[in-house]
C-alpha cells in the first residue's frame, strides 16, 4: 500500500482508527474532514514551514483531517520535483528564485502540477488555492505568467499573493487573460503605503480589475487595529479566503488561538450564519511544533462552529 492509499484508508475507515487507539470523537472528526457546519476550514502549507519535506506536509494535513489546502508554490514545486528554493522560510520567492530553479521552471511540464493535485485529491484534500508570492522589485512578467500557468495546472479556484499595492496593475492583465482570480494578502504595515494592510489599500488593489480580490488575514487586520468582521460583511463577494490566526492589537504578537484580540469565533460564526463559501485557512505562526499546534487550532475552529 502506498502512503497516499494508507492516508485515504485511515480517514475513511472508522474501525481502523479505533483499533489504532483513537477516541471515537477524534476518529469521527478525521473521517468527516474539515468542513464544519457549512464552513470550510483548511490550512495554508506555510503553517508547516518548519517541516522541510513537502511529502511529510501532505501526510500531516491528511492525518489531521484537513479537506482543503492553500498550497504554497514552493511546496507545489517541491512535490513536482524542483531543485531547492533560494529562500528557506517557506514564504515563496519574494527575493527571486535561484538560477537553478529558474532553469527548472523553463522546462518543467505543467503535467507535473496536475499530478500534484491528484495526490492531494487521493488523500481527500482539495487544492483550492495556490499561494504565489510576487515582489515589485524582483518578479518579472515571465515569473507572473509562470504562476498563472501553475495555477491552471493545479486546477485551483484562485491565486493568493503577498505583494505590493502597486503590483495590482501589473497582475491585472494576466488575471484577465487567464480568467483567474488573485487574492491580495494583507499585513499590518500601515506605515508603508505600498503594502496592503488597511481597507483603503484593499480597495485600491480591487479597483485594478474585477479579478483582483482579497485574501484577508484576520490576525494581521486586527493587529492593524481594523475590524475584520465589518470588512467581511462588506466585501464578502470579493474575498478569496481568510487566513486565520490570533494576534494582539497595536501590531502585537501572534498568540495561540483564543489568547489574542482577533475575533476568530465571531468571524467563523458570521461565515456560518451567512453561508459564505470561501475557506477560512489556518495560518500557524506562533511558537511551537505544527504537528502539535495546528490540530489545536483546528479543534478551536470546530468548537467555535459547534
Amino acid at each position: 500500500m502506498t502512503i497516499t492509499e494508507s492516508i485515504l484508508y485511515s480517514r475513511r475507515d472508522f474501525g481502523f482508527l479505533l483499533l489504532a487507539g483513537l477516541p471515537l470523537s477524534i476518529a469521527a472528526a478525521k473521517a468527516a474532514g474539515s468542513r464544519i457546519n457549512g464552513v470550510q476550514i483548511g490550512a495554508i502549507t506555510y503553517s508547516y514551514r518548519s517541516i522541510p519535506d513537502a511529502e511529510a506536509i501532505l501526510k500531516a494535513m491528511a492525518d489531521e483531517g484537513f479537506s482543503e489546502v492553500e498550497l504554497m508554490s514552493n511546496h507545489a514545486e517541491a512535490l513536482a520535483g524542483s531543485p531547492p528554493h533560494e529562500r528557506s522560510d517557506g514564504r515563496g520567492s519574494a527575493r527571486g528564485p535561484s538560477d537553478e530553479l529558474q532553469a527548472w521552471r523553463k522546462t518543467v511540464s505543467m503535467d507535473r502540477f496536475t499530478e500534484v493535485r491528484k495526490r492531494f485529491n487521493a488523500a481527500g484534500i482539495d487544492v483550492h488555492l495556490l499561494t504565489y508570492n510576487m515582489n515589485v522589485n524582483t518578479t518579472t512578467d515571465q515569473d507572473i505568467e509562470y504562476g498563472f500557468r501553475m495555477a491552471k495546472a493545479l486546477g485551483v479556484k484562485a491565486i493568493t499573493t503577498s505583494t505590493q499595492v502597486s503590483m495590482a496593475k501589473r497582475v491585472a492583465p494576466f488575471a484577465e487573460k487567464h480568467r483567474t482570480i488573485v487574492g491580495f494578502h494583507g499585513h499590518d504595515q500601515v506605515d508603508r503605503p505600498d503594502e496592503v494592510s488597511t481597507e483603503a489599500t484593499f480597495q485600491a488593489v480591487m479597483a485594478a480589475s474585477k479579478y483582483i480580490h482579497c485574501n484577508l488575514d484576520i490576525g494581521h487586520y486586527t493587529a492593524a487595529n481594523c475590524d475584520a468582521v465589518a470588512f467581511i460583511r462588506q466585501y464578502h463577494d470579493r474575498i478569496t479566503n481568510l487566513h486565520v490566526k490570533d494576534r494582539k492589537k497595536n501590531h502585537g504578537s501572534n498568540m495561540p488561538f483564543g489568547e489574542g484580540d482577533t475575533p476568530i469565533r465571531e468571524v467563523l460564526r458570521l461565515m456560518k450564519k451567512n453561508r459564505y463559501k470561501f475557506p477560512a485557512n489556518i495560518e500557524f505562526e506562533y511558537e511551537g511544533d505544527p504537528l502539535v499546534e495546528v490540530p489545536k487550532c483546528l479543534d478551536y475552529c470546530r468548537k467555535a462552529l459547534a
